[in-house]
C-alpha cells in the first residue's frame, strides 16, 4: 500500500465519521495493516494529519481547478458549468462538511480550509470576470454561498438539487450591473 492509499482512507473515514475517528487503530483496522506500515510512510499521527490536510487540499481544490482549465479552450460559461458538474458529483459534500468541522477545532485544518476557501473563491471570481460581471467578488462569493450552503442543510443537497440551484444563479452571471 502506498501512502496515497492511507491518504485517501483517511479521507474516507473523515467523511464518514468525522475527525475524532481518523486514529491510528481505526486507520490500521481499515488498511488491514500493521502500525509499523503506517509509520513507515508517516513517522507518527500528527504528520500523517498534516498530509491528510495538504492531500485534501491538492484533491479536492487544485486538482478540480486543473481539470476544469484542462477541457480545453472552453470559454467562462463553459468553465462554470463543468465546475458546477464537477461540485455536484460525488461523495465531496460530506468531507466539506466533515473538513469545516475539524477546522473549527484545529487551527491547522483552519488554516488550511481558509486557503481552500480562498482559492476556490478566486478561481470562481476569475471566471466570473471573464463573463464580465459587474460584482465578480460578490458574484463568486454568492457561487460558493450555494455549495457550502447546499452541503449543510438536512438532508443535504445534491445531484439534480444542487444543479437546479446552479441553474437559477446562472442568469445572475449575465447581469453588468451589481446591485448595491
Amino acid at each position: 500500500m502506498s501512502s496515497e492509499d492511507w491518504l485517501d482512507e483517511g479521507l474516507v473515514l473523515l467523511a464518514e465519521q468525522g475527525a475524532p475517528a481518523v486514529t491510528l487503530d481505526r486507520m490500521c483496522e481499515r488498511m488491514g495493516m500493521s502500525k509499523g506500515a503506517f509509520y513507515h510512510h508517516f513517522g507518527s499521527m500528527p504528520k500523517f494529519r498534516t498530509r491528510l490536510l495538504a492531500h485534501y487540499e491538492e484533491r479536492h481544490t487544485a486538482a478540480i481547478i486543473e481539470r476544469v482549465e484542462g477541457a480545453g479552450d472552453l470559454s467562462a460559461r463553459a468553465k462554470l458549468g463543468r465546475l458546477a458538474g464537477v461540485a455536484v458529483d460525488g461523495a465531496g459534500a460530506d468531507l466539506g462538511v466533515a473538513m469545516r468541522a475539524w477546522a473549527k477545532q484545529d487551527s491547522e485544518a483552519a488554516a488550511m480550509q481558509e486557503r481552500v476557501d480562498a482559492a476556490r473563491i478566486a478561481y470562481l471570481r476569475e471566471l466570473c470576470e471573464g463573463l464580465g460581471h459587474a460584482a465578480p467578488e460578490r458574484m463568486a462569493t454568492l457561487i460558493y454561498l450555494v455549495v457550502i450552503g447546499g452541503a449543510h442543510v438536512m438532508p443535504p443537497l445534491q445531484g439534480e438539487e444542487m444543479r437546479g440551484l446552479y441553474q437559477l444563479l446562472f442568469p445572475l452571471l449575465d447581469g453588468r450591473e451589481a446591485a448595491s
